[in-house]
């Protein structure tokens, strides 16, 4: 029978003091540099994901009006029409 495999391992490089600082860090948190590394990924992720939808409803904020989009029925119409 064969094990699935669920984690890689990552080797990432750093400056010195910032490893030093990244260590303290975990510490302080009580987590080991795995741990903190993958909450900081996510926070990332997260962040980065709410930006991109922030930018992509200002967009279609913008585009609407030109597309004669001014309510939510609007929005829905077009949605399922070609449905």
């Amino acid at each position: 029978m064969k094990i699935k495999e669920t984690r890689t391992a990552v080797t990432i490089s750093m400056p010195r003091d910032m490893a030093e600082e990244y260590d303290k860090l975990a510490k302080r948190l009580a987590k080991n540099r795995s741990a903190l590394f993958r909450e900081m990924f996510l926070t990332y992720k997260r962040q980065y994901l709410k930006e991109e939808f922030r930018e992509l409803q200002t967009y279609g904020a913008a585009l609407a009006p030109k597309r004669g989009l001014f309510t939510e029925s609007d929005v829905e119409k077009l949605v399922f029409e070609g449905r």
